[in-house]
């Protein structure tokens, strides 16, 4: 039996660049919700820091227009839930604050560290670094997800994050660790294709394995996006179009989660020039083509004002 979805079915969405903003504004027709990275919305001045936010006000007077027209979800990068030396409750707290005004249905960050104890400071790595999966971290992130979903009151999701290597000797495989925290913690999944598509291809792994052995019932977003060969890698970098077997995993995977709200095409802003408003409307038209063959058609948009 299929557990019941918590999240409404919201559709297509698109993650907000700056540069993006005049097709925002103009092409919304094309996506069904914005995603948001709210920590480009404030700068941070560091843990401990009083204040610690300081909000960008044009870019939340933007934000409320737009949440007047679309419903607009939060996906953040400054949580860093693996950190080991600390947990960041300013961080959950501002995620609560924004939550009272922009009342999103669900929100997400990545299952991942970014900040790690160096001498006698803090150091930002710059990217979002793996966990081992292990029972160690699920020690470390159960408490950390419950105390999230206690403060704001919505499903709370974790993204499968990209490896360019592998740690020796863990408890589970990658899918096993990411059921084991859904069930043990009450997290959901923001199921990230082109993070897959990027760990399968450069670590010569099948997708289609991990999709099997992952309890998709978890999965409330799904993402695509595109990247680039460099060095050896192939790297997320969210760089023009998705490739075509990510396409071919979306249409895989689409009829199999019962539970999603959306699915949602990242892309760095500064890629608009390489791709083109029309690329990036096929790339959304694509993808609500199989959304609307495999999934029910997205609900009406109703402004909280």
């Amino acid at each position: 039996m299929h557990q019941q979805s918590s999240v409404p079915k919201l559709g297509i969405g698109l993650l907000y660049q700056e540069q993006l903003r005049p097709f925002i504004e103009r092409e919304q027709q094309h996506f069904d919700f914005l995603e948001l990275i709210p920590d480009i919305m404030w700068t941070d001045m560091g843990y401990g820091s009083s204040p610690r936010f300081i909000e960008n006000r044009r870019g939340i007077s933007l934000l409320r227009q737009l949440h007047r027209e679309m419903p607009v979800i939060l996906h953040s990068i400054g949580f860093s839930i693996g950190s080991a030396h600390r947990f960041d409750r300013e961080h959950i707290a501002q995620i609560a604050r924004w939550y009272e005004w922009l009342k999103f249905p669900w929100h997400s960050d990545h299952l991942a560290f970014m900040f790690t104890e160096h001498a006698t400071s803090e150091l930002n790595v710059g990217v979002t670094m793996p966990l081992p999966y292990d029972q160690e971290s699920l020690d470390l992130l159960m408490p950390r997800v419950r105390e999230m979903r206690s403060s704001v009151p919505i499903p709370f999701l974790l993204e499968n994050n990209v490896y360019f290597f592998k740690y020796s000797q863990q408890d589970f495989d990658e899918a096993a660790f990411l059921n084991q925290l859904c069930e043990q913690s009450g997290c959901r999944l923001l199921l990230d294709l082109h993070n897959l598509y990027t760990n399968c291809r450069n670590h010569r792994d099948d997708p289609y394995r991990f999709l099997e052995k992952l309890n998709l019932e978890n999965v409330l977003e799904i993402h695509v996006a595109g990247g680039m060969e460099a060095q050896g890698f192939y790297f997320d970098a969210h760089s023009g179009v998705s490739p075509q077997k990510v396409w071919e995993l979306l249409d895989w995977v689409l009829p199999r989660v019962p539970n999603l709200g959306g699915v949602t095409f990242e892309m760095i802003g500064s890629w608009l020039v390489d791709v083109g408003e029309d690329g990036l409307t096929a790339q959304l038209a694509r993808m609500k083509e199989m959304w609307m063959r495999h999934q029910p058609a997205p609900q009406p948009f109703e402004a909280t004002v």
